[in-house]
């Protein structure tokens, strides 16, 4: 096959943090495999060569929320980040989930999924529990007036699942430094209802000065150090999923 058929650029867009890229490739040493990537500027944001921790995020959270609320109530979920999909339809597959909002800064990232760009576009768009907001994650985190949920502000969720940042050390842009501190956890607690979650995905080890910010901010705290194969790398890899529950009312 034609290297030029191996490798396809979907889309490219200049946003505000950089140079934005989806493409398609076949990778030959895995018989073809299609996968997915994303390139934002310098960093590489995602891929559906592996998916196992964003699937996680979602998983281990929701179950975190399970054990504090009652059976059977209808959860209210907000996903930070849109990626390729991959959190938003692992939280879709818990049948509690009632709504699930995922924010996006990048207005393209919306549009591939609402045009089927992407291969779990289109099972998104079809689920009438999903709904798509473009917005900045961090500025409506630390709003004292503003919510998530452009419809009402004052809503709160049973969980809110995180996967933009690198991690809490390695940030896309500087100015999300302040949502990782104990006191901009505060501000995305308050959107938070009783007994709710808290799930973060990180590339990095768990990182002792991030567990004390979540530590004075929530009830209970939990890293879980997630492993999955990487055939980039011929080798396991390994990234963070951090869970933090708030206090249930008394």
């Amino acid at each position: 096959m034609p290297a030029s058929s191996r490798f396809e650029e979907l889309d490219y867009r200049q946003t505000p943090l950089g140079e934005l890229i989806l493409r398609r490739r076949l990778i030959p040493s895995l018989d073809d495999l299609e996968v997915h990537e994303v390139i934002l500027g310098d960093a590489y944001l995602m891929t559906s060569l592996f998916t196992e921790v964003e699937q996680a995020l979602s998983r281990l959270g929701l179950a975190a929320v399970k054990e504090t609320v009652p059976a059977g109530t209808p959860l209210e979920v907000v996903v930070g980040g849109l990626g390729l999909g991959y959190t938003a339809r692992a939280a879709l597959e818990v049948d509690e989930v009632s709504s699930l909002l995922v924010v996006d800064y990048l207005e393209p990232v919306i549009e591939w999924h609402e045009k089927g760009m992407v291969p779990l576009g289109p099972g998104l768009m079809a689920d009438g529990r999903c709904r798509f907001v473009h917005g900045d994650f961090f500025e409506l985190s630390l709003s004292g007036t503003a919510g998530f949920d452009p419809e009402d502000p004052t809503r709160s969720f049973h969980a809110v699942l995180l996967d933009i940042d690198h991690s809490p050390a390695n940030l896309l842009h500087q100015r999300h430094g302040e949502f990782y501190e104990a006191e901009g956890l505060r501000k995305l607690a308050a959107k938070i209802h009783p007994g709710g979650v808290f799930a973060l995905w990180s590339d990095d080890p768990p990182e002792d000065s991030f567990m004390r910010a979540l530590g004075e901010v929530f009830d209970s705290c939990r890293s879980h150090v997630v492993s999955f194969e990487n055939p980039h790398l011929e080798k396991m890899s390994e990234s963070t999923v951090y869970v933090a529950t708030k206090a249930t009312e008394a």
